[in-house]
C-alpha cells in the first residue's frame, strides 16, 4: 500500500520496534469493562406527516459518509492522520461488497489529503537522498519523485483493492479481531496477508494480495528509470508493498486501543 523506496528499508525494524512498544503496554493495561446496560425500549412517538416522510438514522450511520455506511467500514484515521479505509471494527456479519464499492474504497484511500500528503513527504526524502540520481535535483525532479511516488501507491491499492479483488471476488476489507492478547492478534494482523475472506464469506488464500502487488511492482517499471528495471528491484519492491501492508494491518488492527489508552477517545 506504501511506497517501497529503497531508503524505507533502513526504517522497517525501527517502525515494528514502535508499533511493539506503543501496543504492548496499551493491551496489558486494558482492565475489562462491563457491558452497557441494555437500554429501555425507545417509546413510539405519534406518526404524524413529518415523521413518516424523514425517518431518523441509526445511531451507527450518525457522522458516517455514504461510502462508509454502504461498506461496514469506517476511516477511523490513525493518528488523525492517516486514511483508513476499508477497516470493519465490528464482528457483525456484513454484505459482500459489489466491484462498484471495492473501487470505491480504493479511490478514496488514493485522493485522500493524508495520502497525497505523504507521498509528498516519500518524495522530499527520496529528493534529500537523490534516488534515483538519474533525475537529479530541483522542482522538476521533484515532481517526477513524487509522480513515481504517487503512482506506486495509486497502482498498488487498486490492484490490492479493486481490481483483483473484483477478479477473484476476494474481500478486501481488513476484519479487526479486536480482542484477545497482544501476540495473538499481532500474529493475526500478519496473517491477513495470506488469508482472506472471500465474497462468499469462506476463507481462502490472499491471492489479492500477493498477485495485486506483484502486477504493480511489474507496472512500475514503466516510468521508473531504466537503472531501476532490474529484476532485484522489482524482486525488492514487491517485497517492501508486502512488508508495508503488513505493517499497516497491525496499525489497523491496535489503532482503536492506542486511541482509547493515549488519546482517550472511545469512538471515531
Amino acid at each position: 500500500m506504501v511506497r517501497q523506496n529503497k531508503f524505507f528499508g533502513h526504517f522497517l525494524v525501527p517502525l515494528m520496534t514502535t508499533l511493539v512498544i506503543i501496543v504492548s503496554p496499551v493491551i496489558a493495561q486494558q482492565q475489562p469493562t462491563r457491558p452497557p446496560p441494555t437500554p429501555d425500549p425507545p417509546i413510539e412517538a405519534p406518526k404524524d406527516s413529518k415523521s413518516d416522510q424523514a425517518p431518523s438514522k441509526p445511531d451507527e450511520a450518525i457522522g458516517k459518509s455514504k461510502l462508509e455506511q454502504e461498506t461496514g467500514t469506517v476511516n477511523d484515521r490513525i493518528f488523525a492522520v492517516l486514511p483508513n479505509y476499508g477497516t470493519v471494527e465490528t464482528a457483525k456479519v456484513l454484505q459482500p461488497l459489489t466491484s462498484g464499492q471495492k473501487f470505491r474504497l480504493a479511490t478514496a484511500g488514493v485522493f485522500d489529503w493524508g495520502a497525497l500528503g505523504f507521498n509528498g513527504a516519500l518524495s522530499a526524502i527520496a529528493q534529500a537522498r537523490n534516488d534515483p540520481s538519474a533525475w537529479g535535483q530541483g522542482w522538476d525532479a521533484y515532481g517526477k519523485r513524487y509522480g513515481a511516488s504517487f503512482a506506486d501507491n495509486s497502482i498498488g491499492t487498486y490492484m490490492t483493492t479493486a481490481v483483483f479483488p473484483s477478479l477473484l471476488h476476494e474481500d478486501p476489507r481488513y476484519f479487526q479481531m479486536g480482542k484477545g492478547g497482544f501476540s495473538h492478534r499481532f500474529v493475526y494482523g500478519w496473517s491477513r496477508l495470506f488469508v482472506t475472506r472471500t465474497d462468499s464469506g469462506s476463507m481462502r488464500f490472499n491471492y489479492s494480495e500477493s498477485v495485486g502487488n506483484a502486477a504493480a511492482a511489474a507496472i512500475s517499471n514503466i516510468y521508473h528509470t531504466a537503472d531501476d528495471r532490474t529484476a532485484a528491484r522489482n524482486a525488492t519492491t514487491l517485497g517492501f508493498l508486502i512488508l508495508y501492508d503488513g505493517l499497516s494491518n497491525e496499525l489497523k488492527e491496535f489503532w482503536p486501543d492506542i486511541r482509547r489508552k493515549l488519546f482517550h477517545k472511545t469512538s471515531p
